[in-house]
């Protein structure tokens, strides 16, 4: 696999220096000046590519080009945005960025309720609270028939929490869901979430997933021409969030995903993080099962916490077998020599040393250099156990 990390442009307050020192060779990152929509120029695109060579490093992800609602909405009939999407897609292959991560989530991108989430020992993470966010729906937002989407039980522990919930807090918890986080391509008010989700009101699951396959059909033989991977992102989390479908969630969602169009050029991003929250994820199977058609991995781990709530944890903590997964990872991509996989730690822990420091949520520099060095490591045993393994077969 290949060590890459993420890095939001100029304006990062991790810089593609620290990148450097960190060990990764290759950046992920994207134009995020740009609506969804609009043409990415590849002036611009070619311009930041020379300041990430410029450091030693190379543009190895495009993560994301914005994906339009009207897309979601539309499928193949939102012809406009469709057409600029691809056009973007062939400026960064001209440029040699030949692997695009995109989301196929209905106006919200992921989302958390708690952004310094205490854990004891370890610094503080990133949380979503199932109470907080029913507390959200059902109290601050008040969408309309939204108790019908909740149990009973997660009802009246919202009820209890938010009659005890002070005005700071109720501010703080709007914010962390709605304000927009890295990565987002847009934050909302109350009133344009609540418009927003009128507008997805008569899309099913099955009505998402066929707009994706519509989609898909148009834009995986341009990928293929290109020489270009896609790489859809799951959901986050990968479940439904304000009575909206998700179709990015389960091994049924990537079966479905891969067969819409069969070609090498139509491929996933496993990040074990997003799918992990669901207990009925078998990552390490899903690592072996769609292996051939991971162009592109997230690595980070999430402890799952009972009603749909979860945290971050460490990379090798948690809820998800991570070393069965890197196994997995590693079988794939010897069954095609030539590849490896790019592969990025995934949000990281806010330690002591940053906590006064502007930084991303989830997006430290200590906390994703931990991250790594886990990762590093485990991937070097599991190479040291192979090659032991192999030269006591050779001696016997």
């Amino acid at each position: 696999m290949k060590e890459t990390w993420r890095w939001f442009g100029p304006t990062d307050p991790v810089t593609l220096t620290h990148i450097k020192q960190a060990g990764a060779s290759g950046i992920v990152t994207a134009l995020h000046d740009y609506a969804p929509g609009e043409v990415w120029p590849l002036r611009d695109i070619t311009a930041l590519q020379a300041r990430i060579e410029e450091a030693g490093l190379s543009w190895d992800v495009c993560e994301s080009i914005w994906m339009p609602d009207a897309i979601k909405l539309k499928g193949a009939g939102a012809t406009a945005e469709i057409a600029a999407w691809i056009e973007t897609m062939r400026n960064l292959a001209r440029a040699g960025v030949q692997t695009i991560c995109y989301n196929f989530m209905p106006l919200l991108d992921w989302t958390r309720t708690d952004l310094r989430f205490e854990i004891e020992g370890q610094g503080q993470a990133l949380r979503f609270d199932m109470v907080d966010f029913v507390v959200f729906d059902v109290h601050i937002l008040a969408r309309p028939n939204a108790q019908a989407d909740h149990a009973p039980d997660l009802l009246a522990a919202a009820q209890m929490r938010w009659g005890h919930m002070t005005k700071p807090e109720i501010a703080a918890l709007e914010a962390n869901i709605i304000a927009g986080l890295p990565g987002s391509a847009k934050g909302f008010t109350r009133a344009d979430l609540l418009a927003g989700i009128e507008s997805f009101a008569s899309l099913s699951h099955r009505d998402l997933q066929a707009n994706l396959a519509a989609f898909l059909s148009v834009v995986v033989p341009e990928a293929e021409a290109l020489g270009v991977r896609l790489a859809i992102h799951p959901d986050d989390p990968p479940f439904p969030l304000f009575g909206l479908p998700r179709c990015v969630s389960t091994a049924q969602d990537l079966a479905f995903i891969l067969d819409a169009v069969r070609s090498a050029a139509n491929g996933l991003t496993l990040c074990t993080g997003s799918l992990g929250a669901r207990a009925d994820n078998d990552l390490p199977d899903m690592a072996r099962r769609f292996g051939a058609h991971i162009h592109f991995a997230h690595l980070r781990n999430v402890q799952r916490e009972g009603d749909g709530s979860f945290h971050e944890a460490a990379a090798l903590g948690g809820s998800t077998d991570m070393i069965a997964v890197l196994a997995a990872l590693r079988a794939a991509e010897q069954g095609q020599p030539a590849r490896a996989i790019p592969m990025r730690p995934d949000h990281g822990h806010l330690l002591a040393f940053e906590q006064q420091q502007k930084t991303n949520p989830g997006y430290s520099y200590l906390g994703r250099l931990k991250g790594l060095a886990e990762l590093r490591g485990a991937l070097a045993a599991l190479d040291h156990s192979d090659t032991g393994s192999k030269h006591a077969r050779q001696v016997q």
